[in-house]
């Protein structure tokens, strides 16, 4: 039988508690783990992380979840990329030539080249909402969200694309693809307008199970 609760892959990158403690915090059912039999049964997962690319890969590819999580996405299960569990989803980094990503999309992750800019970018920051998305169900056009981050996503396909947000250029800060959702600032970290769009996970997933708690 599928559980009801939203897998959080714990792959040992960066404070994967803080999003974990988010999701309890909510009362949302949820499980931190690398097992992979929890992760086939749950009704979602969510791949945060903070680190480099090449690190990231090389440790889901020691714990056998690359396959997986491909198969798991692919399958329609909602996913929901955090920092660096977006930039994964994309073919390759220039942090770290040669390392391939999931290849969910066609693209790449690329670092901030404007001058007069502070690298990483950190702080709070807006976003300008380009497309419908249930993540950003009740979240206005230019909220603001907290950024820890040197690179973000360049998609080939444009459709893609969520969310954009300006810093020296105007960068993604968001995918949304039928329920695969990738964010490039952190919802945990981001106040009232965070646990809003965690809470919009956890209903997509569990609408996708038919079985939506009454107080969500």
């Amino acid at each position: 039988m599928l559980s009801k609760k939203i897998a959080i892959i714990d792959y040992k990158m960066g404070n994967l508690h803080s999003v974990f403690n988010a999701f309890q915090y909510l009362k949302i059912p949820v499980e931190f783990t690398h097992e992979k039999e929890k992760i086939l049964n749950c009704a979602g997962i969510v791949l945060p992380g903070v680190g480099a690319f090449g690190d990231a890969m090389k440790n889901l590819q020691y714990l056998g979840l690359v396959d997986l999580i491909k198969q798991e996405i692919s399958s329609k299960k909602p996913y929901l990329g955090i920092c660096l569990g977006l930039q994964l989803l994309f073919e390759q980094s220039e942090e770290c030539r040669g390392k391939r990503g999931l290849n969910i999309f066609k693209g790449k992750v690329v670092r901030f080249r404007s001058k007069g800019i502070k690298v990483p970018h950190i702080g709070w920051n807006q976003l300008c909402l380009k497309k419908k998305s249930e993540l950003f169900k009740g979240i206005q056009q230019g909220s603001y969200f907290y950024f820890v981050h040197s690179y973000y996503v360049a998609p080939e396909d444009k459709n893609i694309i969520a969310t954009t947000t300006e810093y020296g250029e105007e960068f993604v800060s968001s995918i949304s693809l039928d329920r695969v959702f990738g964010v490039q600032f952190h919802p945990e970290k981001s106040q009232d307008k965070g646990m809003e769009m965690i809470k919009n996970f956890a209903r997509i997933c569990l609408n996708t199970r038919r079985s939506v708690p009454a107080k969500l």
